[in-house]
């Protein structure tokens, strides 16, 4: 019979789980097989994986070969040294990587051809005798759901196949040296997989665990947004097919750091499209870009001279007040005031590719900057269009053109009006104060690190209904180009 020890342990487990099956990100980005084999071929370059080919024992390999208990084997391996001064790889070269769907779900498959020239001395020749050795090491990228540690993504399984191993003298020599090389690289078809396996498969693992915790700082780096900041941290990961998907929860902090606002969980499921041959996506979650549209456009008050600033809307203003309330508009003076203020934070919107911006407005119109009251007060209810555009890394938003959808008087002190009389004009000064002010704030952009971190020069980006879409603009161009 299960103790309590056993119960809490399940109901520990049980719940760990239910959280799990309700997890939600925010964000998502997604890693394409060109990303992965670029990151980790830089990384095979910084962990000096063809200088660890150029060092294989190969000589050392062979004598260690067992002979299996058959004489003649054990004689064959001492014929051949004997005519054997030294052997080594002279050359080698790490071709280009392949990332493939593995049979199993949540697990990738890594091709990793190798090229290599070994040459060997021997009394018998005066020069060199070379060989070409071509093969190829695989290795399997899974997810490790172990218990001692979040779920990570692990590189394991490296190997390399006598299959793929391909040998072949280089020049012909006299038939004794033939014979000596052919009985040489029949040595080596056994021996240099294990060579592969012990010497360059740590290296290779090595190296895939260095790029994951690079991808994981790299998705920890902050977003400033004007004064606050927005940082993204890694949920689970997952691999779909050949890609890498990295569900991402997200915080906003304030300009001292204090955490105002969590995403670990949104509120409606993160649809994540295809990559269509791009080589990553970045997807960010309605709830998120709301967030930082709002942190970028706090608050505000605007303060017009509007005789001064907008002669011509003035004269319009004081033609449609005096439509009220002759008196007020002849009070009207050179100094007269309009006052602006944003209410709250502005409310984001996507539907079927396209975002507005929803904001709520108090106008006030002052006959002087000497009136101590307003003529009057009215609330608005204003929305503009919301265009995303990237220059380089940078994601920008602009604000085209804007509505009032709803005027609503909110105090008089010339009696009370329709406030629609006054629409056409009020939109025009929202649209001339306000919506240069705001879009010269969101000018700035927000830069996205992780374009230029992952070899690219340039975004673009996309809407759904759900969120935002970063991708490499449809032109791109690698930033740099790694080789080994």
């Amino acid at each position: 019979m299960a103790g309590p020890w056993t119960f809490t342990l399940l109901c520990g487990l049980l719940a760990t789980t239910l959280i799990q099956a309700t997890l939600s990100p925010t964000a998502v980005l997604i890693l394409g097989p060109k990303v992965i084999k670029d990151k980790l071929t830089q990384e095979l370059k910084d962990h000096n994986a063809t200088s660890i080919l150029q060092r294989l024992p190969l000589l050392g390999a062979i004598r260690e070969q067992p002979a299996g208990g058959i004489p003649v084997l054990g004689s064959l391996v001492n014929t051949v040294l004997k005519y054997i001064i030294w052997l080594k790889v002279t050359t080698a070269n790490i071709l280009q990587l392949q990332v493939k769907p593995s049979a199993n779900d949540q697990e990738m498959l890594v091709k990793i051809p190798l090229d290599m020239v070994a040459g060997f001395n021997t009394p018998l020749v005066k020069t060199i005798v070379e060989f070409h050795m071509e093969t190829e090491a695989q290795a399997i990228v899974r997810m490790d759901t172990s218990a001692s540690g979040p779920t990570r993504l692990v590189l394991s399984d490296c190997a390399t196949s006598h299959e793929s191993l391909r040998i072949q003298l280089l020049h012909k020599f006299s038939f004794l040296v033939n014979a000596l090389a052919k009985e040489l690289m029949n040595l080596l078809v056994p021996a240099l997989p294990n060579l592969v396996k012990n010497q360059l498969c740590p290296v290779i693992e090595a190296s895939f665990n260095d790029m994951y915790a690079d991808l994981l700082q790299l998705v920890k780096v902050p977003i400033s947004l004007s004064t606050d900041r927005l940082e993204f941290d890694l949920l689970s990961p997952a691999i779909k097919g050949d890609t890498i998907q990295l569900y991402l929860g997200a915080k906003l902090l304030d300009s001292q750091g204090k955490v105002t606002k969590w995403f670990n969980n949104s509120a409606a499921s993160l649809a994540v499209p295809s990559l269509d041959n791009a080589p990553f996506s970045f997807i960010v979650g309605q709830d998120v870009v709301k967030a930082a549209v709002a942190a970028m456009l706090p608050p505000e008050e605007f303060i017009v001279l509007l005789d001064s600033v907008f002669p011509e809307i003035a004269r319009r203003l004081k033609s449609s007040i005096g439509l009220i309330n002759e008196k007020a508009a002849d009070n009207l003076g050179s100094t007269q005031i309009v006052k602006i203020l944003t209410q709250d934070t502005p409310e984001f919107f996507t539907d079927r590719g396209h975002a507005r911006v929803a904001q709520l407005i108090v106008l006030e119109v002052f006959a002087s900057s000497e009136a101590l009251r307003p003529q009057f007060t009215l609330g608005i209810e204003a929305s503009s269009e919301a265009q995303f555009y990237t220059k380089g890394d940078e994601l920008i938003l602009n604000l085209n053109n804007i509505s009032s959808d709803r005027i609503q008087l909110m105090n008089s002190g010339i009696g009370w009006f329709q406030p629609d009389v006054l629409k056409n004009v009020i939109t025009e000064i929202i649209l001339s104060v306000l919506l240069p002010n705001q879009n010269g704030k969101l000018r700035s952009g927000v830069p996205v690190s992780v374009v230029k971190a992952l070899g690219f020069e340039a975004a673009e980006s996309s809407l759904t209904k759900d969120g935002l879409v970063l991708t490499p603009a449809s032109l791109w161009k690698p930033s740099s180009t790694v080789s080994l």
